[in-house]
């Protein structure tokens, strides 16, 4: 419910499927907070319990790192028979939490839902459908595709990554006076970095090396020992290595026991200073996350996109790659050899920042926020 102050109380509801879209979540609520309004947010999944949500993020996890073939194979069979003209078992899933999300927002009386993730938005139609949802609803876009069965959802507006996207979501069902292309909200500790050398100096990096920083995500996805052993052996002494291994601890200690011996490679914990390690490496090796590509861009790092996993990931690496902004390959060893090259050639880094900078939105979270308070206020005046 609305202060007197015009200060606003919104829910932002994510899923726990992956940190990307917590972390868009997360940078809406810290500008808005900063703006002085009141934000709750939550994981849908946990209003049935920890069992419900664990079990779905387990799910999704272990098929991305363990299946991923058979995820991109799930993802491209969504993407023929999605429609906005039937609905899904994604769709009739979700809503089976409509009714707990209905007590939910009773009790709690939000002036407004932003949800980064599609299993909410989801919900939020089933419930919109019958007609028991009567606050504004906004969708957050965490990857550069229009993924499948959006297009099944009902919201009030679309928070998409950039305008060159519109044409896709369009095609796909989504009313165009819906899409806002405000770009992927980041937190603003991605706009506020140190310089090179004092970000390596509050981590304890030698400021006389060579940083490649690589970032597995938060499952640590991908090929990451043969890259980090193909990248030790094409590098020198002078070069070391920063390996963010998110939550995989089989991975992390595989590449430790292996590496105890190196000086030069670093196996790192989950940590939140993601965004210092990007300021203090030289260059950045990492799956193609619509979020963590984002967050690179807002910190200007030399970026280079390793395999992604099959589906929206692939787009993320074509988006990125056809407007300069990073690198890649279509194997594991171009994918080196471009980033090594990069790592090499200043020059090259210059023009990738320069195309970061012009296809690039860092203040994405600033634009949401704005965007949903400025309806807030139009409709007060209307109702005047």
């Amino acid at each position: 419910m609305q202060n007197g102050d015009g200060r606003m109380k919104i829910l932002i509801l994510s899923c726990n499927t992956g940190e990307g879209h917590n972390s868009a979540g997360w940078a809406v609520k810290e500008y808005l907070e900063l703006q002085g309004h009141q934000v709750v947010m939550e994981d849908m999944m946990l209003l049935k319990g920890a069992r419900t949500s664990k079990a779905v993020g387990g799910a999704y996890v272990g098929i991305v790192k363990h299946f991923p073939l058979l995820f991109g194979l799930g993802y491209r069979l969504g993407g023929w028979v999605s429609s906005d003209k039937r609905k899904s078992p994604v769709y009739y899933a979700c809503s089976l939490l409509a009714g707990t999300l209905k007590g939910y927002l009773e009790q709690k009386r939000f002036d407004a839902v932003v949800t980064p993730h599609l299993y909410p938005a989801e919900t939020l139609t089933a419930m919109k459908k019958k007609g028991w949802l009567k606050i504004p609803v906004v969708a957050i876009g965490t990857d550069y595709t229009c993924i499948p069965f959006t297009e099944e959802t009902k919201v009030d507006y679309y928070f998409i990554p950039h305008e060159e996207l519109a044409t896709e979501f369009i095609k796909r069902g989504i009313p165009a006076e819906k899409l806002v292309p405000t770009g992927i909200p980041v937190s603003e500790r991605f706009l506020k970095l140190p310089e090179k050398r004092e970000a390596r100096r509050q981590l304890g990096i030698p400021a006389d090396k060579s940083c490649i920083l690589m970032m597995t995500g938060s499952m640590g996805y991908g090929r990451v020992e043969s890259m980090t052993a193909k990248l030790v052996e094409q590098t020198g002494e002078d070069t070391h290595l920063y390996i963010l291994g998110g939550t995989n601890e089989e991975l992390k200690k595989t590449l430790r026991d292996r590496y105890a011996n190196t000086e030069r490679v670093h196996v790192l914990d989950f940590t939140t200073e993601a965004h210092l390690y990007m300021a203090a490496a030289d260059i950045l090796f990492t799956k193609p996350g619509g979020m963590t590509s984002t967050e690179a861009v807002a910190a200007k790092a030399a970026l280079v996109h390793t395999k992604p996993i099959p589906g929206c990931e692939d787009r993320n690496v074509a988006f990125f790659t056809q407007h300069g902004m990073s690198v890649s390959g279509d194997t594991e060893d171009a994918v080196i050899q471009n980033g090594l090259k990069l790592l090499r050639d200043p020059e090259a880094q210059a023009e990738m920042r320069k195309c970061q900078e012009k296809y690039g939105k860092p203040y994405a979270a600033d634009a949401v926020c704005e965007f949903i308070c400025g309806q807030k206020e139009a409709a007060e005046k209307q109702e005047e």
